[in-house]
């Protein structure tokens, strides 16, 4: 029996890596928005919810049938009727009660031990709810039911459709223990909570204005401009505009940060913003800056890209050792910044330009909810 449980743990470990990548960029968005900065505590617990959550549905999904044609089962799809593992302990046992040495049996007979793991399949989760979440002991009941329910239909449904009939039964005792489990784990929680840094209090004491703006979120804010720029680009081409590519870029990277005092969307989706040294950005410092950035180093590469069907073979020569002299440069400098204390790439130090966190918008912190008597 232990063999089937270390089966799906295995393939949870497996699959977390992508799973982290996939929960990566929107957990960064929303602590950046949210509190202004990266926790660690915050965030090593989140990913171990993440972590958790794969494991309990792996251990309740797995093993798939074999075929998506599978048969239905034979003693029905439902158990409905409520306390019904009591009379399966009983059935299956060889615990004899006038024997106290037989009651240890108990530890390896099944039907006894699917409702332990039952209970402790959603401990985890209550004691998630109470002590990073702040849940009252209602909600907490409410969604750890909420979270067996999802799994009883998952797999009453097989897996909502994916296969012909359910493969393994909805039974309300699930139901009932899964809950269970839950109140045990906020219970649990209380002690936890005596051992890791209280959630409510992780940020008193953080001053935003002296952190500084790391590459990571740098990054995200870029990827976010990424994806909305080209449609302001694509724009232009549908408008037929000469040299979309560059008034594209000029109107999203410096004349929106100019208006915006110193955001495009994604820099206020991550609260950055650009300064000039701590001075409100001007005009010209976004020409240079980005000048160089976009119409400069990626505006060569852009015509590199492009047709150049007008151009002699030795000026595409000239123009491709040029772009590629340049971007290994690039590269070698991102890559000497990213290990210095000194971060500044070159066309920030020729533009004076910095990015700094929108700390006048306070971080929000969590408080502790009280809860219902």
């Amino acid at each position: 029996m232990l063999h089937s449980y270390l089966f799906p743990i295995s393939y949870a470990f497996m699959s977390f890596p992508f799973a982290a990548l996939l929960f990566t960029l929107p957990f960064l968005i929303v602590q950046y928005r949210k509190y202004g900065y990266i926790n660690k505590v915050r965030a090593f617990v989140l990913y171990l919810f993440l972590l958790y959550l794969m494991n309990a549905l792996y251990l309740v999904i797995l093993p798939l049938p074999s075929s998506r044609h599978n048969a239905a089962l034979a003693s029905g799809a439902m158990q409905l009727v409520p306390l019904n593992f009591i009379f399966d302990i009983l059935k299956e046992t060889s615990v004899v009660g006038s024997a106290p040495s037989t009651y240890w049996h108990l530890l390896k007979e099944r039907a006894f031990l699917q409702v332990i793991f039952n209970i402790i399949l959603t401990v985890p989760f209550g004691m998630v709810l109470r002590y990073y979440f702040r849940t009252g002991w209602i909600r907490s009941i409410l969604f750890s039911f909420l979270l067996s329910l999802f799994f009883e239909v998952t797999q009453l449904t097989g897996i909502y459709g994916i296969y012909d009939h359910a493969y393994r039964v909805f039974d309300v005792d699930d139901l009932i223990m899964n809950t269970l489990g839950g109140i045990c784990g906020y219970v649990a929680a209380e002690w936890l909570s005596g051992l890791l840094p209280r959630i409510e209090k992780l940020d008193e004491n953080v001053d935003l204005s002296a952190k500084r703006v790391t590459y990571t979120r740098r990054a995200v804010a870029f990827l976010i401009d990424s994806v909305i720029w080209p449609i302001l680009m694509a724009i232009c081409f549908i408008l037929h505009v000469k040299a979309a590519f560059w008034v594209a870029t000029g109107i999203y990277f410096i004349l929106i940060p100019w208006l915006t005092h110193g955001v495009t969307p994604g820099k206020w989706l991550v609260r950055i913003k650009l300064t000039n040294m701590g001075e409100p950005i001007t005009l010209a410092a976004l020409l240079k800056r980005y000048g160089l950035l976009y119409w400069v180093f990626f505006g060569l590469n852009r015509l590199l890209a492009g047709s150049l069907d007008n151009v002699p073979d030795v000026g595409r020569l000239i123009l491709g050792m040029v772009v590629f002299v340049m971007d290994a440069w690039f590269f070698i400098h991102v890559l000497i910044r990213l290990f210095r204390k000194d971060p500044q790439l070159f066309y920030e130090k020729l533009s004076k330009t910095k990015h700094v966190i929108l700390w006048n918008q306070p971080a929000v912190t969590v408080k502790e909810e009280k809860e219902p008597d």
